[in-house]
């Protein structure tokens, strides 16, 4: 290798590492910005942060712990943030087990059993993407109110009823799992039932793993979605018990913003935790799922 090979190589290393590090620096910055802010007294952009400034005081507010103030005050916030937190991280678990459970399962029995009305039903799943949640509003709040006469823990106000709102969007998931499945040679299926195991243990045993990969994005997506979800929540649960985390930041940032800012920067990292803790924790399966699909025989 030449030396002017060498060279060239050198600087085009050093130029990609100078396009990470600015990459880098413009994720972290924002971040960084709103760790200081929810650690300063002040909790002010313009009066930036010292070690004189450095407070928990924030944290306190958010996390529900009493604490003194500058005048020797005790303050208590009156907001269940911990509550609207534990609410979210029920109603978005939930939803992504059942979505995953009703979508599996579903799209297995259109991929690999013949049954009538298996079209009709394909059919009736892509015609039901097409409408966005937004038009059903007011359908779904007479339809929760309706349920909720008989069943009480499906109604209006209900994490029931919510989840149940949020299962509606199965459909797109089965289009997506029935294409994966339709990839999975039958012959591992076949050899499975040679070996002595039923439908279920073929699809349990040997299918489900090799569909591990999908299943976590689906379900990373679901937990998303529903976690940060506004629109849906703010509609249908009126009690502040029942609020989520989206909906309770929203009433405790709108009374007063300007006095609230290092507390809200508190809460917004304090809600960005769960959705980051399981992409770290899944994130392996979906790196596995591409470098084995990367690879032939």
């Amino acid at each position: 290798m030449s030396q002017f090979t060498k060279k060239k190589q050198n600087t085009e290393r050093l130029l990609i590492h100078l396009v990470l590090i600015g990459i880098a620096l413009i994720v972290l910055l924002p971040i960084f910005s709103i760790v200081t802010i929810s650690l300063s007294k002040s909790g002010s952009l313009k009066s930036g942060f010292s070690l004189a400034e450095f407070s928990l005081d924030n944290w306190k507010y958010i996390l529900g712990i009493p604490y003194q103030n500058a005048t020797g005050e005790t303050v208590v916030s009156p907001y269940p943030m911990m509550r609207w937190l534990f609410n979210s991280l029920k109603v978005s678990l939930l939803s992504a087990f059942l979505m995953l459970f009703c979508s599996t399962t579903a799209a297995y029995a259109l991929s690999r059993f013949k049954f009538k009305g298996k079209e009709a039903s394909l059919m009736f799943l892509m015609v039901m993407q097409m409408f966005p949640n937004m038009m059903a509003m007011v359908a779904f709040y007479f339809m929760l109110d309706f349920i909720g006469v008989h069943i009480p823990w499906l109604g209006i106000d209900t994490h029931g009823g919510l989840i149940l709102i949020y299962l509606g969007g199965t459909p797109f998931n089965i289009w997506l799992l029935k294409g994966y499945f339709d990839t999975l040679p039958r012959s591992i299926e076949e050899s499975a039932r040679m070996d002595g195991c039923t439908h279920f243990q073929a699809f349990t045993k040997i299918v489900l793993p090799l569909c591990t990969p999908m299943l976590a994005v689906i379900g990373l997506l679901t937990f998303i979605s529903t976690f940060s979800d506004f629109i849906l929540p703010s509609i249908l649960l009126k009690s502040q018990d029942q609020m989520t985390f989206a909906v309770g930041i929203q009433i405790f940032i709108s009374e007063s913003f300007a006095s609230r800012w290092g507390q809200f920067a508190a809460a917004s990292i304090l809600g960005a935790l769960p959705i980051s803790l399981l992409f770290f924790s899944i994130h392996r399966y979906i790196v596995d799922g591409l470098s084995q699909g990367g690879v032939k025989g």
